[in-house]
């Protein structure tokens, strides 16, 4: 008589049983049997939702984590509904008195059912652009999109005051704010999620308030007080050559004095080493002093005295020059200059592009030969 195999318990029985056992604790048994549902091959979406449903009731201080934790699973797999669902339910539980760490955590339920809110404010608004504008089904989607908007603003308010980085809830928000023509109130957001000294440093927070700034149209002196803190947070972030540009605008001497030093740091990271804007910025700043400004020049030297130790090496190397001339002559063309005016024309990139850019075309790298020979640090005498 065959005895037949006796059927295997599925992953979420397993681990309930282990539990029970008291063999992990619930956290533990939460990890690791989500973990496994993920890659089990005979897991599916209703043994997950079972699993989730069966830890929430067995530990009730760990259902809150747990329910956002099945919604943001259920997100993963396309179910939108669910999710949102299940994130309604959590905000409505509660289990005698209310803990600090539970009260973040539910803080954070309602800001992630405040992000599908959105998401469907998204959907909804995508869906009238088809639309003609005096049909009635234009009038129905905007009372929900009103109604939506409404919901999320609630919840999003709410979590954007805990000190924190909430990028994602933060532009959300100023985007439903910006749609309905609340400007002042997205501007308040924006100010203080950049601003209050509680949160912690987050170059974002001024990049989003920028780009607000840049849509309103508002002053350059505005505009620029946001990027100078993104400066001195990330040097090297990409949005600085729209500074770089409004201070070049700027008349004012330490508004000249501080773009030399914005377009400099650019550069000191490797990000920016093929970066052709950047070095003609630099080219032209650079040409402009030793033209026509001798009280600028301690401004230079002061900018170049640090660096002229390690930049050659990163910049102005031999296999640099040879590399830069064969990919990209119009990189090879603004750094050459940058050499020789800053190390002369001794220097190998400067010594290397120069010979292979006269034979190219002698009629444009002679007097590009002439102007270094004259305008170097070395033929100033100032290193």
């Amino acid at each position: 008589m065959c005895m037949q195999p006796q059927q295997r318990q599925l992953p979420s029985q397993e681990f309930i049983y282990l539990c029970s056992r008291d063999i992990f604790t619930t956290q533990e048994i939460w990890r690791i049997g989500t973990e496994i549902l993920q890659r089990h091959p005979r897991s599916n979406i209703q043994e997950t939702n079972h699993f989730a449903d069966q830890m929430k009731n067995l530990g009730v201080k760990g259902y809150l984590k747990v329910s956002l934790e099945h919604a943001f699973h259920l997100l993963c797999n396309g179910f939108e509904d669910e999710a949102y669902q299940n994130l309604v339910l959590a905000e409505s539980w509660k289990y005698g008195e209310q803990t600090v760490i539970q009260n973040k955590e539910l803080k954070l339920i309602q800001g992630y059912r405040g992000l599908l809110d959105y998401s469907k404010w998204l959907k909804k608004k995508t869906d009238m652009l088809g639309l003609d504008e005096d049909s009635y089904a234009v009038s129905s989607i905007q009372q929900e999109m009103r109604i939506l908007y409404r919901q999320a603003k609630v919840s999003l308010k709410e979590i954007i005051k805990i000190p924190g980085v909430w990028d994602p809830f933060v532009t959300c928000y100023v985007d439903m704010l910006e749609y309905y023509e609340e400007y002042e109130e997205a501007r308040e957001v924006l100010s203080e999620y950049a601003y209050n000294s509680k949160f912690p440093p987050n170059p974002n927070a001024h990049v989003f308030l920028y780009q607000f700034l840049k849509r309103r149209g508002e002053s350059r002196k505005t505009q620029m007080s946001a990027l100078q803190i993104l400066h001195e947070l990330v040097p090297s972030h990409e949005l600085m050559l729209e500074y770089y540009a409004m201070l070049k605008k700027s008349k004012k001497r330490k508004n000249q004095k501080l773009r030399l030093e914005v377009i400099f740091a650019a550069l000191d990271s490797a990000g920016w080493k093929e970066n052709v804007k950047a070095w003609s910025c630099l080219a032209k700043a650079i040409v402009e002093i030793l033209q026509n400004s001798d009280k600028q020049l301690h401004w230079l030297k002061n900018k170049w005295a640090p660096r002229k130790d390690w930049w050659p090496a990163l910049h102005f190397s031999l296999y640099l020059a040879k590399r830069n001339w064969q990919k990209d002559e119009c990189l090879a063309c603004e750094k050459v200059l940058v050499a020789g005016m800053l190390m002369g024309k001794d220097c190998k990139y400067f010594r290397y592009v120069m010979r292979q850019g006269c034979e190219a075309n002698k009629k444009k790298f002679k007097p590009l030969k002439t102007f270094v020979k004259k305008h170097s640090w070395v033929s100033l005498k100032i290193v």
